[in-house]
């Protein structure tokens, strides 16, 4: 199973984005890795950190990158030998399986709808991302992709999480609920209250109801739809309270007596693992559900272990074929019906 991974996005690229690469071909033996990009800079980093000869790693090169400031679909067209574009176009003539990408979210949102296409019956894909919870992981979506969304799109979004949830975080019967300001069915803006009763309707999801921004961590469900706007909010705000969180404790801790650093030493296997819980290196990326091939965005601030682990789930992707099941059920389900009522 061969990755496309684009070297040249994020904002360490291409140093952090190879060096990902190498820690995930050393520890998957079944993936290997085309590193997309500038080739002497890519080269340049392997030599350095030694992994000139690193097996199941190559280098395909690109002339072109997309900058975070550019319009993503001007620069699609405009850059055809980006290395997004490039990525993307590997997966599409199936000399890669999947693509991982960092850097902008737009282009590479765009660099996969223009390159793969949709799944037929899929108006609009959007980004699942998985957020720790009480109970394990929430998935949260649309977190970024579509800022607008129609009830239709949410349903489309229900169905796609729950086949991630199932087949990538191994939850049998993921339990799907609609973001909304309260439990009650009659609650809500026009959005949610249209979307609520075609979810009911669905027959290869367990809907839950509404749910609250509070049942997020809580984990009162698996799956968590929301149109991106709010779902981007939702995430930027989460990520921003866990490392206010973590950087409280440790002021604290420095800023207390002798006694308060003694209980902290005490303490700190469990801190560990509550940072390495509230970690979003620890789930690489998200994938954009809805194109027809297997596509990770990470985090712009993506350093070697985020990307390590965005390849994993990658071949996760392919492996588990997360696309084909949901091909399937937006065909069974006949979502193309709601144009009409969305």
């Amino acid at each position: 199973m061969k990755i496309a991974v684009d070297a040249m996005g994020g904002d360490y690229a291409p140093e952090e984005i190879v060096l990902g690469a190498i820690e995930a071909v050393k520890a998957y033996d079944d993936l290997e890795v085309a590193l997309v990009g500038d080739e002497k800079q890519i080269r340049e980093v392997l030599r350095q950190y030694g992994g000139e000869k690193t097996p199941r790693l190559s280098v395909v090169h690109a002339s072109e990158v997309i900058d975070m400031s550019e319009h993503p679909a001007q620069a699609i067209r405009k850059k055809k030998d980006a290395s997004i574009v490039v990525a993307t176009r590997l997966a599409k003539e199936g000399k890669c399986d999947a693509v991982v990408a960092a850097g902008s979210t737009g282009a590479a949102v765009t660099a996969a709808l223009f390159g793969l296409g949709r799944i037929k019956g899929i108006d609009r894909p959007c980004i699942a991302t998985p957020i720790p919870s009480k109970k394990g992981i929430t998935v949260l979506l649309d977190s970024g992709a579509n800022s607008n969304s129609k009830p239709k799109h949410l349903v489309e979004g229900a169905i796609m999480g729950s086949h991630y949830a199932k087949y990538i975080l191994g939850i049998d019967k993921p339990k799907v609920g609609l973001l909304n300001i309260g439990e009650e069915a009659s609650k809500g803006n026009e959005l949610s209250q249209a979307t609520y009763p075609l979810l009911q309707k669905l027959k290869t999801i367990s809907f839950y109801g509404n749910v609250e921004g509070r049942d997020i961590p809580k984990g009162t469900v698996d799956v968590v739809v929301c149109d991106g706007f709010v779902g981007n909010v939702i995430l930027k705000f989460g990520e921003g309270m866990a490392l206010f969180i973590i950087r409280l404790v440790k002021d604290t801790i420095h800023q207390s007596g002798f006694i308060a650093k003694l209980g902290a030493i005490a303490v700190y296997p469990a801190l560990k693992i509550l940072k390495k819980r509230l970690d979003f290196t620890e789930y690489g990326g998200a994938p954009l559900l809805g194109v027809n091939g297997s596509f990770i965005i990470c985090h712009g601030s993506s350093k070697a272990k985020a990307i390590k682990n965005a390849i994993r789930v990658a071949g996760e992707l392919v492996q588990q074929d997360v696309v084909g099941h949901i091909r399937a059920s937006i065909e069974e389900e006949e979502v193309e019906q709601y144009d009409s009522e969305s």
